[in-house]
């Protein structure tokens, strides 16, 4: 991804904060495994009935980047997980500082580096092969690292992903999808410009969607149709559709006409602070900080 910058009041507001709160640790590099699924109890039943010796699933070595504020905390936490781009400069640290600034322990994941990846933006069969499901096992290693720091409080890590991450982050935390099979639950989801499924149904989590109202990439009208057929019995998911603006609308380097693999991408400032209003908000509000 390309360098982020906020507008001149949220700098300002970042500034106040980092120097009331202070960064302890930016970007560090860790590393850790992606989450090993539990069988389903049926799986286990169906394996002993044909005696059959299931293999001893391993994890996917993976890289992440810790951020944290100073401190002892426990303080709450994000994963955070990057487009089908890769990772670069703007989520590791601009939108990591962003939110140690506020108070958060950030985990940006990298799915791509240990994969020997660099896109998956292309819709190629080999594209294929890595699926938005890989990476809802590497939040859930991401969340498993997060929980063995005494600065962490487990209880409060919410899931953020943009683009193709923000896809795997309402993947990850859908009804009757693989988080079932996770013994830790994260607090709450953000998915910024995700494509949609309409068919996914509940969330298990609180959730906040936001997109461009001229995304053609993440439609809002696919999130709009998933949102119509929810029960209404299961935690709230919100979407918020931002006025003329396209995917990647927090990304400043996006200029007006950018075309990327097929998809009209460009910066809107009066989106991007917008979201951060809305984002902060849902944030506090979830994880009561």
């Amino acid at each position: 991804m390309v360098p982020f910058k906020t507008t001149i009041a949220l700098v300002a507001a970042s500034v106040v904060l980092s120097l009331n709160i202070g960064i302890a640790l930016a970007g560090e590099q860790v590393r850790f495994s992606s989450e090993t699924a539990k069988l389903s109890p049926f799986r286990e039943r169906l394996a002993k009935q044909q005696g059959e010796a299931l293999p001893q699933a391993q994890g996917m070595p993976l890289i992440g980047y810790l951020s944290r504020p100073q401190g002892n905390g426990p303080f709450p936490a994000l994963v955070v997980l990057h487009g089908c781009g890769g990772l670069g400069s703007r989520l590791k640290n601009d939108v990591a500082e962003q939110w140690v600034a506020r108070g958060y322990v950030v985990l940006v994941v990298d799915s791509y580096a240990t994969r020997n990846i660099k896109t998956t933006c292309r819709n190629t069969r080999s594209d294929g092969a890595f699926t938005s499901t890989d990476r809802v096992y590497d939040a859930y290693g991401a969340l498993d690292l997060l929980s063995t720091y005494p600065f962490v409080d487990a209880q409060r890590v919410a899931l953020m992903g943009f683009s193709a991450g923000g896809v795997s982050a309402l993947e990850a935390t859908m009804v009757e999808g693989d988080e079932q099979l996770t013994a830790r639950k994260f607090k709450a989801a953000v998915a910024y410009y995700p494509t949609c499924s309409p068919s996914d149904g509940d969330a298990t989590v609180p959730t906040l969607i936001t997109v461009g109202e001229l995304d053609d990439w993440g439609p809002p009208a696919l999130c709009r149709q998933r949102l119509a057929h929810l029960s209404g019995k299961a935690p709230e998911i919100q979407l918020d559709v931002y006025p003329g603006a396209y995917h990647d609308f927090d990304v400043p380097t996006a200029k007006a006409g950018t075309v990327y693999f097929g998809h009209r991408l460009e910066y809107s400032a009066a989106a991007t602070a917008q979201s951060t209003k809305d984002v902060e908000a849902f944030l506090r509000k979830q994880l009561g900080n």
